[in-house]
């Protein structure tokens, strides 16, 4: 039974031992060891907050990116709106100064036109008067081809002549 059952002086001075192992461990180890494990525990409480701020901050983000993506449609569709319509006012202006030019040409055209037709009728006229001084002068050179038929010609206007 000796084993089961130390003696009192082993007893004894295997309380003494234990008690300055813990003694020395409290003293010297379990400080650092406690320290060290709520320096660890305060670290990874920090890190829990910083990845909890990270996440609230990636969705601020996300919620910012969003609006941002929004108003980037908005601006989007607002100038493609603009677009639109000034591709409509330019094809509207182009069609109206289309117009206006064409308008401007069929009426030069037509001044052009009519300045040409009395410029031939005026033509014509000379060409008409010139045919009829030839032919007039043509009949009156075989109608006075004679001498006599020409002195009473002249009589004849100068008959004229003094009694209007």
């Amino acid at each position: 039974m000796g084993l089961v059952m130390p003696d009192f002086g082993l007893f004894f001075w295997m309380l003494v031992s234990f008690s300055l192992l813990l003694w020395i461990l409290k003293r010297f180890a379990w400080g650092p060891i406690l320290k060290m494990l709520s320096d660890r525990e305060n670290l990874i409480v920090e890190a829990l907050k910083s990845a909890e701020n990270a996440k609230e901050e990636m969705k601020r983000l996300q919620a910012g990116n969003e609006k941002i993506l929004r108003e980037a449609v908005l601006e989007r569709e607002r100038i493609v709106k603009e677009a639109r319509d000034l591709k409509e006012s330019i094809i509207r202006d182009a069609k109206h100064e289309a117009g206006v030019e064409a308008s401007k040409v069929m009426e030069n055209a037509r001044a052009s036109v009519e300045q040409e037709r009395l410029s031939a009728i005026s033509d014509i006229k000379d060409l008409i008067a010139n045919f009829s001084v030839e032919i007039a002068g043509k009949i009156l050179e075989e109608k006075l081809a004679d001498e006599s038929r020409q002195k009473k010609l002249v009589q004849d206007y100068i008959d004229k002549i003094n009694l209007n």
